[in-house]
């Protein structure tokens, strides 16, 4: 097994370094507790294990049963294990200082799979044959509108009386009472018209759009561990409930496809994806490796490099400037850039 995380902290790095220590090992962990269960990934696994952690088989009672794949057994695995890590981090907080929450980008290299998990705003792609292939999303404010906005609904007590959970193209003026104004809530994707009263002129669950998009008005990315004592400003309303630490898992099956020497996966945190796109990414990374012997041992590590340099800029009298005289990252950046030519052959 091959592992590689980029954990990008906030509001502190006490969250962030303990997650990039300890994730891992839990993860190998449970991984080690059904390794038996692996070796044949066409065999499903056991619905019921005994306490041994053999097979154990009922007497039939029910005529259905799921099968269940190899492969959604170790997706559940990390699934769980980054609910653990945050459960983790929230009981050491009790004796220890461990400042903030962090947004956690994983991948897995298992049994000819690459495994990538992420939760919050880092994000992952494979560049094949000079494809771009996305292996992850980010997760904001408006990419999780509805999730936010309908726990916002089952639960108001959660807005403690100062948010809304319906939103509306600007903030609503007291005048406006009485009035109609487009609106969109946890049911719709669209917008439709609204009579104004009261409880409208509340702030917004999620006000603002693009990286500036934040959620009661505090932080812009919904999932990541941490963050248990986050509230909103000067207030006793916490946020932790609508921060989810579930990680979306996605699969790429990497012995299923040749991989030549120039073919790599590109982990990045999002101070690289705020200035640049998938597809420039990709570019400026092949264009690197070409000029780059294949087997120079360094030639990763130095795309890497030159990938972060590229989205840092160049400092100028106005600042951090790019080549096109756009504002370069002024966030932390953190890049990988992993060979997959041979990978299909490991197991």
């Amino acid at each position: 097994m091959h592992f590689w995380g980029v954990f990008d902290g906030h509001a502190g790095s006490g969250a962030a370094l303990m997650a990039s220590k300890l994730l891992q090992l839990i993860i190998r962990d449970r991984l080690c507790d059904v390794a038996h269960l692996l070796e044949n990934q066409n065999n499903p696994p056991p619905i019921c294990l005994a306490k041994n952690g053999s097979p154990f088989q009922a007497e039939p009672r029910f005529h259905m049963e799921k099968d269940i794949s190899v492969e959604s057994l170790v997706m559940g695995i990390i699934e769980t294990a980054f609910r653990q890590m945050d459960d983790l981090i929230e009981k050491e907080k009790e004796s220890y200082s461990i400042s903030g929450g962090c947004c956690a980008l994983i991948v897995i290299h298992l049994l000819g799979k690459l495994y990538v998990a992420n939760a919050g705003d880092s994000r992952a792609i494979i560049v094949r044959n000079n494809e771009v292939i996305p292996v992850s999303n980010e997760f904001t404010p408006e990419s999780e509108r509805q999730r936010l906005q309908y726990l916002g609904f089952l639960k108001p007590e959660l807005l403690g009386n100062e948010f809304t959970h319906i939103e509306f193209p600007r903030r609503i003026q007291h005048s406006e009472l009485g009035k109609k104004m487009l609106f969109r809530d946890h049911t719709m994707t669209g917008w439709a018209y609204k009579t104004i009263v009261e409880d409208d002129l509340k702030f917004p669950l999620i006000y603002g759009e693009g990286k500036k998009a934040r959620v009661m008005a505090t932080i812009g990315v919904t999932r990541g561990l941490g963050d248990h004592d986050l509230k909103v400003y000067n207030s006793n309303i916490h946020i932790k409930p609508f921060l989810s630490c579930c990680p979306e898992v996605k699969v790429y099956k990497i012995s299923e496809h040749k991989h030549g020497s120039d073919d790599v996966l590109i982990m990045g945190s999002d101070g690289l994806w705020d200035v640049t796109t998938d597809r420039d990414v990709a570019d400026a990374v092949s264009t690197f490796l070409s000029s780059r012997e294949p087997n120079d041992p360094l030639r990763y590590t130095l795309a890497a490099q030159d990938l972060l340099m590229r989205s840092r800029g160049v400092l100028k009298e106005r600042g951090w400037r790019l080549p096109n005289e756009r504002l370069g990252s002024g966030d932390d950046i953190t890049v990988f850039v992993i060979p997959l030519a041979g990978a299909e052959l490991e197991t």
